[in-house]
């Protein structure tokens, strides 16, 4: 028999039981058991899937939530570093706080901006701008993110790392495994240009992720972009 204390606490508070879900659980797998093997428990059957149909509900939800809030981050880094690549007054401080501030806001372990030019890379107007600029021959940017393929080119490029990327990166190349790689359109008669973010994580740009923050951060760099060589 139970115990009087408890018998008088549950028929006080019923609703103790009805919210524990263990508990609900232990009553009802005793109740199968009480009515044998020959019985089959309709009501039972129909609340065990409209159980699991809610677990699977709730995994949905609390996904979308963390989906969403990891979105709303993404957002305000991509907003953070797009302020602070607006604050420079000169175009040395502009390329350089894109290699520290606006690096560590994207949380990434190397920004370099692909120009191409005619232009030698060895130039002593562009070494002053340190190694954050890379200079290269026409065609470059093309090849690079196709990899030498005859494939249409997408704004964004998530990828891990390929082995023509070891000029690019520099005394970085044995360390950035994964990369983003953004076209830049400078205008008519302008040849085109290409930022590159790059990551020692090998999964911390991969094509499965979505690209729309930083095609939104390159349409704002490269506009950017066109006042400086304006």
């Amino acid at each position: 028999m139970i115990e009087p204390d408890l018998r008088d606490r549950i028929l006080s508070e019923p609703e103790t039981l009805l919210e524990d879900r263990d508990v609900m659980n232990a009553l009802v797998a005793a109740n199968e058991r009480a009515m044998g093997n020959n019985v089959v428990d309709l009501r039972g059957i129909a609340m065990q899937r409209l159980e699991t149909r809610l677990e699977r509900l709730e995994d949905t939800h609390r996904s979308v939530i963390a989906a969403a809030y990891e979105n709303l981050a993404g957002t305000n880094l991509v907003h953070r570093a797009i302020l602070q690549m607006l604050d420079p007054l000169s175009f040395e401080d502009f390329l350089k706080t894109l290699a520290t501030d606006v690096a560590a806001t994207l949380r990434v372990d190397c920004a370099r901006l692909v120009l191409e030019s005619k232009v030698e890379g060895d130039d002593p107007a562009l070494r002053r701008l340190g190694d954050v600029l890379y200079v290269a021959e026409p065609g470059f940017i093309s090849r690079y993110i196709s990899g030498g393929r005859n494939v249409p080119l997408r704004p964004v490029t998530l990828r891990q790392t390929m082995p023509e990327g070891d000029a690019l990166y520099g005394d970085r190349a044995g360390f950035i495994r994964s990369e983003a790689l953004l076209r830049l359109d400078f205008g008519q008669r302008r040849l085109p240009g290409m930022l590159v973010l790059g990551a020692e994580d090998p999964h911390h740009f991969k094509p499965t992720q979505g690209s729309d923050l930083l095609a939104f951060f390159a349409g704002v760099f490269e506009r950017t972009m066109r006042r400086w060589l304006a």
